[in-house]
């Protein structure tokens, strides 16, 4: 996200609002699934280490890996839902405000990675670019989760339009009755791991009905793969 961006403007507006997409009752299950998983995944490959977490938003799951994690670095675009983040008191965590487009921490790298809900929002023309810039903060055979939303009819906002690079596009409501055009884009699972497949090793994703599920390390050596599990088992794999 850039501070040019459609999504730099929306956030700011929706971020009072933005934590009741995880009161949805039909995504109580999956949301309850992803909690666990995050947890041990902190647990099993992050406890100990230091970690990056992407687009933060309002702190929601930064409060859900806080609880294992031993140093946290929470980043997003937007001063006022750090804002929100920063007034959750949560411990061993900071808040920083940064473009994720143009990250340089000056040397400092990281040993896990996390992004929430994020994948989805960049375009398709500059998911190489973002991939990029996220691993040249983390060190070689760092660990690496994302999750984000599947599209289902009836519960996700529908699609508006498809621009000519095949992205897509929703328009969401505010509470106050305005709307905004978001990129959202839901990428198949076999996509995802083509896309990682150069770069990652111990590749896995994970499906939930509403949500999916991605883990993998960095590679150290692309001739000397890891064969260390990335999550538990369950879940169903595509």
């Amino acid at each position: 996200m850039t501070a040019d961006s459609p999504l730099a403007e929306y956030y700011p507006q929706r971020a009072p609002e933005y934590e009741r997409i995880f009161a949805k009752p039909e995504r109580q299950a999956d949301l309850a699934t992803l909690r666990q998983w995050v947890r041990q995944w902190v647990r099993q490959f992050a406890a100990g280490r230091s970690v990056l977490e992407l687009a933060c938003g309002t702190g929601w799951w930064t409060e859900v890996m806080a609880s294992a994690a031993t140093s946290l670095t929470a980043l997003d675009l937007n001063e006022e839902v750090l804002a929100m983040a920063r007034a959750k008191n949560i411990p061993l965590v900071r808040f920083l405000c940064r473009d994720l487009y143009s990250l340089d921490f000056h040397g400092e790298r990281f040993e896990a990675g996390f992004a929430g809900f994020w994948w989805s929002h960049v375009a398709r023309e500059r998911l190489a670019e973002f991939l990029a810039t996220f691993h040249s903060q983390l060190e070689p055979g760092a660990t690496v989760l994302f999750l984000d939303n599947r599209f289902v009819p009836g519960s996700s906002t529908p699609i508006s339009r498809t621009d000519a690079a095949g992205n897509t596009y929703q328009i969401r409501r505010l509470a106050d009755g305005t709307e905004r055009e978001v990129l959202k884009n839901f990428p198949e699972p076999g996509k995802l791991e083509a896309r990682l497949q150069p770069f990652a090793t111990d590749l896995q994703v994970r499906l939930l009905p509403h949500y999916w599920c991605l883990s993998y390390r960095l590679r150290m050596n692309p001739s000397e793969p890891l064969t260390d599990p990335a999550l538990p088992e369950g879940g169903l794999r595509p």
